[in-house]
């Protein structure tokens, strides 16, 4: 099941996109694709509804973030070896852990802004966890018990705020619209295997990331079970897992964002984001 959020930022209702990829309003049978409506058990009250029976919505509407009230937005860095060995880093003993500022959320075709005075914004396309079930202390062989269903997630990064300035990695990951997903969430029956789904990126049609998940270092049961182990997970957390290489840092020269460009990216079976960069104001 593919579900989504459409409407004006702030305004989004509930949707399901059919098997003829016709979107389908749901907004007369859940509230929001957020916090207890991504339990199992509703989820399945959903599956089992005809989409027929459901409004369809006009194709051109805003998509908005797949996810409403996100309450954490937890990353995942140098999850790839491939990635880490672009940047020159050994891979991590245990997962690098930072975090994005849920006011970074942004849908998946909204534009990306870069902030006053960024020379060195850049891209990462990556594989994005939604939880449906809290829990701590979780045990790995359970994980996937807690998953409400997997994303597309662009975590868009300023290098320089990120690893030229005193302090964490956490300013240069959350500014404004440094977190764009969807376009849906896609529960765990559609997704064979989350460890072997392909995922690139373009800017300007020119392809950077061609990558796949069979290279993640520390797989998604792992990842819930170290995070549950520092923290609670609550409905709706969104854990962002890591990149492959080809991001504009790892490029001989690097290579940032400019105003004007186009970001295209995608992940088997969880659909395209494409969003226009632009200068903030």
């Amino acid at each position: 099941m593919k579900l989504l959020r459409v409407g004006p930022p702030g305004q989004e209702k509930p949707a399901l996109l059919d098997r003829d990829g016709i979107i389908r309003d749901l907004s007369g049978h859940v509230e929001d694709i957020a916090g207890s409506h991504l339990d199992a058990d509703r989820l399945r009250a959903v599956a089992r509804i005809d989409p027929a029976t459901l409004h369809a919505i006009d194709a051109d509407i805003r998509i908005g973030p797949c996810v409403g009230r996100v309450g954490k937005f937890i990353c995942i860095g140098l999850n790839y070896s491939d990635h880490a060995a672009e940047t020159g880093a050994e891979v991590p003993s245990e997962p690098v852990v930072f975090n994005k500022w849920t006011s970074a959320i942004c849908g998946p075709e909204d534009d990306v802004r870069i902030p006053r005075g960024s020379q060195k914004t850049d891209w990462e396309v990556e594989l994005g966890v939604v939880i449906g079930r809290a829990g701590r202390y979780i045990d790995e062989a359970d994980a996937m018990d807690h998953v409400a269903g997997f994303c597309v997630v662009n975590d868009v990064s300023e290098r320089e705020y990120q690893l030229e300035r005193c302090g964490s990695w956490d300013k240069g990951k959350g500014c404004d619209t440094f977190g764009p997903l969807g376009p849906w969430l896609v529960t765990p029956d559609e997704i064979a295997d989350p460890h072997d789904l392909a995922m690139w990126l373009e800017v300007d049609g020119t392809r950077y990331q061609d990558g796949t998940t069979r290279t993640m270092v520390y797989q998604v049961p792992f990842l819930i079970s170290y995070l549950s182990r520092f923290m609670s997970l609550q409905p709706g957390d969104v854990i962002s897992t890591g990149t492959p290489p080809g991001v504009g840092m790892g490029q001989q020269p690097p290579v940032y964002l400019k105003p004007g460009q186009q970001m295209r990216l995608g992940i088997d079976g969880l659909g395209e984001q494409c969003q226009r960069v632009v200068a903030d104001d």
